[in-house]
């Protein structure tokens, strides 16, 4: 595999939970709408089996919490999934300016 498309996919279908974390940090989001989100956002559609599972260990380490968005199942970011989230973002810059 080209070292292109490794880290394609390793900061993609292989970060989920950022992407998700980064949809819930203003709204609301309802589960079977994440998939279409991060593909309108972000550019690439992850399985919804993986969303399920991503959101599952999200809100049990008490990233995301479990929300109702007209009747559905919907997630928003925590306190804690916030300052995960910056925590990441702070990484990826110094690690594109090292770069």
């Amino acid at each position: 595999m080209e070292p292109i498309k490794r880290f394609t996919s390793s900061v993609t279908e292989g970060n989920l939970w950022t992407y998700i974390l980064s949809l819930g940090k203003e709204n609301e989001v309802q589960e079977g709408e994440v998939s279409r989100m991060i593909f309108e956002k972000f550019g690439f559609l992850p399985n919804d089996l993986m969303v399920r599972s991503v959101l599952f260990r999200l809100k049990g380490d008490g990233y995301v919490s479990r929300e109702k968005l007209a009747g559905k199942k919907a997630y928003k970011i925590t306190e804690k999934g916030k300052k995960e989230l910056e925590r990441m973002k702070s990484f990826c810059s110094d690690l594109i300016q090292r770069l």
